[in-house]
């Protein structure tokens, strides 16, 4: 990705954890480990991980790989992993704060703007994957059959995103 992307996203840091909270406390909490105020002491965390993730690799590298269908959301067996909607958010409020960035990059070239999305997805999936593969590691409920009322749960911010639009 762009370095200029990049410190726009930086600049928006604050502006990025307060939307992600916000949304956050919109979703269904699926566990106790679910609860919002609890999960937002790990945003300073993962946004430093992706600004690393975002910075630690040339983007000529990386754009040759896109993500495929396997990498596109993580799973959970049992569909209560506190962090699947963490990240689900997580991604919609980095895809809104890029989004926000590449409108103000006026000189901004196509390919360019494509790529720095799929850059973004990769490590916000990257990462994503990895933290809710290693909480599935620790999960009781690991070897249980999915539950079909929270193995999809339905993300009631995006109720909150059409209200914020009006």
């Amino acid at each position: 990705m762009q370095e200029n992307l990049v410190n726009a996203l930086r600049s928006q840091r604050a502006r990025i954890r307060e939307r992600w909270e916000t949304l956050l406390h919109a979703e269904p909490v699926t566990t106790p480990l679910a609860d919002p105020d609890a999960l937002v002491h790990l945003m300073e965390w993962t946004l430093g991980e992706i600004f690393r993730d975002l910075t630690a690799v040339p983007s000529r590298r990386r754009q040759g790989r896109r993500p495929t269908g396997g990498e596109n959301r993580p799973s959970c067996p049992c569909g209560l992993n506190p962090l699947l909607a963490y990240f689900a958010v997580g991604e919609q409020v980095m895809r809104e704060a890029l989004v926000l960035a590449q409108a103000a990059a006026s000189a901004l070239d196509p390919l360019d703007r494509d790529a720095s999305l799929v850059e973004l997805d990769l490590v916000l999936h990257q990462i994503a994957r990895r933290e809710i593969e290693s909480f599935c590691g620790v999960c009781q409920y690991r070897n249980a059959v999915p539950c079909a009322a929270s193995a999809a749960p339905t993300p009631s911010s995006r109720a909150v995103l059409a209200g914020h639009a009006r």
